[in-house]
């Protein structure tokens, strides 16, 4: 593919795509040339098959400060009333495997049906908000610009000379406060 003059340069013979410019991809701009990985790389992913993370599951920490809670957030022994050390050991034992133990159970039972439920009820609210609360927004205030240029030429026509009038009518008003002891 051939090109004409640009910036002074005669004619030169391109080996490439047209979608690749002399200052790089347009698609990486900061590429001077393009190699064959690049050329062949995947561009496009598909949203609904993205990698999840199964060691840092809560990334944007959602529930830092709510349900983090420990056997010793939940039960403690001030000085000078201890149990004996192996109620304390079993204790804290028992409190955290059967947290955890009943918590892995309860997601297995309802955390797949609360998932399709929570999905189908954020999928409604985003098909209401795009659909129909933006448009009806869009078109108050439309309708809401109309008025409020009449409300302004009403003010500036009545009540702006109103107002002007009363102040020149007190601008010669003096006030002078006086304090007698």
């Amino acid at each position: 593919m051939t090109s004409g003059y640009k910036d002074g340069t005669p004619e030169e013979e391109y080996t490439h795509s047209p979608f690749i410019r002399k200052q790089g991809n347009i698609y990486k701009p900061n590429n001077k040339e393009m190699d064959n990985d690049s050329i062949n790389e995947k561009t496009l992913q598909d949203v609904h098959t993205k990698e999840i993370d199964l060691v840092n599951r809560d990334p944007k920490h959602l529930n830092d400060n709510v349900v983090k809670v420990d056997f010793e957030d939940v039960i403690a022994e001030p000085p000078g009333t201890y149990s004996f050390d192996g109620v304390w050991k079993a204790s804290f034992t028992t409190f955290t495997v059967t947290k955890y133990w009943c918590y892995r159970l309860m997601t297995a039972l309802v955390g797949i049906p609360l998932a399709l439920l929570w999905g189908i009820f954020f999928a409604i609210l985003s098909f209401i908000h795009i659909w129909a609360m933006v448009p009806c927004v869009k078109s108050f205030l439309i309708v809401i610009h109309t008025f409020s240029r009449i409300y302004s030429i009403c003010v500036h026509t009545f009540c702006d000379p109103l107002f002007e009038a009363i102040g020149k009518c007190f601008s010669s008003v003096r006030v002078t406060t006086t304090k007698v002891v």
